[in-house]
């Protein structure tokens, strides 16, 4: 292509034009968002919540179990309470790990929000094939259950996150579902029960506009697409209008990520990158003329744990005129149960990505279990699952019953290995443990071969 002219000047002497060079352009240094750096810490708390998940689920005997392996009858929270919201709380942490990389990796916004519509589309599909099998009957079909909550705050959750990251905004809107949530048990009235507080008592256990919801949508279902039943016939732990406040739960995990990337969270010119780069600047503050000052990894931990103590303060408070509740994943449920997992997250962190326990033999054996657990976590819900459903399939002849029918797999394997002199607590945890065992097998051949499978 033709050149323009150069500018040009008289020379003072003899008025000849001088060429004058064409002002050299001004460096403008690339510009990129570094992606964040792996927390080792996320990923030994999610291994350990997807095994306490699997041990809770799966003791030998419900007759004989520990208090604190089962959830609260209605009101109240025990350790398994504990165990389902911390895995969404780390899937709203991991939702911003996963994004800011592939942001990263120069993935548009459409191509995330179809990975996002993906991977809860699919995780929703194992759900159901998990309860089809192993008898596929379609109008027995429970269409809510762990996956299908995990499958929609992660996609809810998801798409708000690829939206926007900012913690304010996200903050905003987990206080909205919460307070929204409480008003809508708390006002709107039950159609053919009545006002809560008024007409009936708030919070009963069927009479809730949550509970009347799940019974018309299965009704809905029933009629329309001949199947859909619900866990406790009369409600579901994981209905539609209790799955606003776990999305909520998700969002506070999301917001947690944000804190914990906020260091990787750069924009780094490419003449000027390497390891010990400072941080020029943030998601939120792009102009890499105007730092922002590094958080380093103690500032990390206190902000976890005060975020740790504000959250169980208010949950507490809150309990006083909204009870924590599982069942309903109540505004204060929401509250307490982040309060815990900021906690253990602190603790991890502090152990893990501060003292490097990882990096001591001793360390390292003490938490490859849970690395393993946690690289294929939801594999590992899922062949649990189906580990259930084939032992309670197999029907054996056992001298133990008391009707001379075959008994399951499930049934002989517990009363003849583990409960021979009779049922305990005991027993049953062992059993549980057993279980926990069985399924980590299969996630241990992935681990050795390097393979993580990603929904």
């Amino acid at each position: 292509m033709p050149q323009a002219a150069s500018p040009t000047a008289s020379s003072p002497i003899s008025g000849a034009p001088i060429p004058r060079a064409a002002p050299a352009p001004i460096a403008q240094p690339s510009v990129t968002l570094a992606a964040p750096a792996r927390v080792l810490s996320i990923d030994v708390l999610r291994g350990l919540t997807i095994a306490l998940m699997i041990l809770v689920n799966d003791p030998g005997d419900w007759a004989h179990t520990y208090t604190q392996l089962d959830h609260a009858p209605w009101n109240g929270f025990t350790l398994t309470d504990f165990v389902f919201p911390d895995f969404l709380f780390l899937v709203g942490v991991s939702i911003i790990f996963s994004l800011q990389s592939r942001i990263a990796r120069g993935d548009s916004k459409k191509t995330l929000a179809l990975h996002i519509l993906r991977r809860a589309s699919l995780i929703f599909a194992i759900k159901m094939f998990l309860t089809a099998f192993p008898y596929f009957h379609y109008t027995h079909f429970r269409i809510y259950g762990v996956l299908t909550r995990i499958a929609l705050c992660y996609l809810v959750a998801g798409l708000i996150c690829l939206v926007t990251q900012r913690a304010r905004t996200l903050i905003a809107i987990t206080a909205a579902l919460l307070i929204g949530y409480w008003a809508l048990l708390r006002f709107v009235p039950i159609p053919g029960i009545g006002t809560p507080t008024h007409d009936v008592p708030f919070m009963d256990p069927d009479r809730n506009l949550t509970a009347w919801l799940d019974r018309a949508i299965s009704a809905f279902t029933q009629s329309t697409i001949h199947t859909g039943t619900l866990y406790e016939h009369t409600r579901d732990p994981e209905g539609l209008l209790s799955t606003l406040p776990a999305i909520a739960t998700t969002l506070l995990g999301s917001v947690t990520g944000l804190w914990l990337t906020r260091i990787h969270d750069q924009r780094v010119p490419h003449d000027r990158r390497s390891l010990t780069a400072p941080i020029v600047g943030s998601v939120s503050n792009p102009n890499p003329t105007n730092p922002t000052p590094p958080i380093t990894p103690p500032h990390r931990l206190q902000g976890l744990i005060i975020s740790a103590a504000v959250s169980l303060t208010a949950g507490l408070l809150w309990n006083l005129t909204f009870p924590i509740n599982k069942n309903l994943w109540t505004s204060s449920y929401v509250l307490y149960s982040a309060g815990w997992s900021l906690l253990t997250l602190s603790l991890c962190y502090w152990l893990i990505d501060m003292r490097r326990l990882n990096d001591t033999p001793a360390g390292k054996a003490l938490l490859w279990p849970w690395l393993v657990f946690g690289s294929n976590a939801i594999t590992a819900f899922v062949v649990s699952n189906l580990v259930v459903k084939i032992m309670l399939w197999i029907k054996v002849n056992d001298s133990f019953s008391t009707t001379g029918k075959p008994v399951t797999a499930w049934f002989w394997t517990y009363r003849h290995l583990f409960a021979r002199n009779g049922s305990t607590n005991v027993t049953s945890l062992i059993f549980a443990i057993a279980v926990v065992l069985v399924c980590f097998l299969p996630n241990w051949l992935l681990w050795r071969k390097k393979i993580f499978l990603k929904i």
